[in-house]
């Protein structure tokens, strides 16, 4: 099973995309740094309850449907292989 984190980065990235943004205009209206977003985008960080609430108000949705979107993903996932 991939990472929330993973999973969560993913999420804010596709509805970035989907309302044409760069990662530079999020971090301008979410009040987070570029880096940051780029950061939770590619699954290396995991946002703060505060920064989920920034973000979710700068993609114009709610940090609930970001949450759903990544459960529904995450449950999506096959398990991963233990090859010991």
């Amino acid at each position: 099973m991939r990472p929330f984190e993973s999973i969560f980065g993913e999420v804010v990235r596709k509805r970035r995309r989907e309302l044409g943004l760069s990662q530079e205009e999020l971090g301008f209206r979410s009040g987070l740094h570029r880096t940051y977003i780029s950061e939770i985008e590619r699954g290396l960080k995991s946002p703060s309850l505060r920064a989920m609430f920034a973000i979710a108000n700068a993609l114009d949705t709610r940090v609930s449907a970001l949450i759903l979107l990544t459960e529904k993903l995450s449950l999506a996932q096959p398990p991963a292989v233990n090859e010991n």
